[in-house]
């Protein structure tokens, strides 16, 4: 996600494909379920509500979940994360991700699309992506 997330527009949604994925962690599936998927301002506006997890689940938790603002208790994340995998819908609505049936995704259908918004990024994790400077 935070290697993609610099080149999706304000209120856009990015599909993390994953249909091979069953479970969130085995490290720390217990503490991510616990605290769930926020932006950074969420856990720094509350760090004694959380002064008992370890920073790195944290960190890991921003970085899945993105940049955005949390003012007045109201979290508002700057896009959406969907996660299409075996994890459960209920599971990732308790962990603060959307769900799609990755069963119900035709890949190719996202693919060449860029006119339209789309952009299909194979092998995402492998490289760090931001917006070219418009001159």
């Amino acid at each position: 996600m935070y290697k993609l997330e610099p080149v999706v527009a304000d209120g856009g949604e990015l599909i993390i494909y994953a249909p091979h994925l069953s479970e969130i962690s085995t490290t720390h599936g217990a503490l991510i379920k616990e605290v769930g998927y926020h932006v950074r301002d969420y856990f720094l506006k509350q760090p004694d509500r959380f002064s008992h997890i370890a920073r790195g689940v944290l960190a890991h938790s921003t970085h899945v979940r993105g940049g955005g603002t949390y003012e007045d208790g109201v979290e508002k994340p700057r896009v959406r994360v969907t996660l299409a995998s075996q994890v459960p819908p209920e599971v990732c609505a308790e962990i603060n991700l959307g769900y799609r049936n990755p069963d119900e995704i035709d890949v190719e259908s996202y693919a060449n699309r860029e006119d339209e918004g789309v952009l299909l990024v194979r092998k995402a994790g492998e490289h760090l992506y931001r917006l070219r400077e418009s001159n």
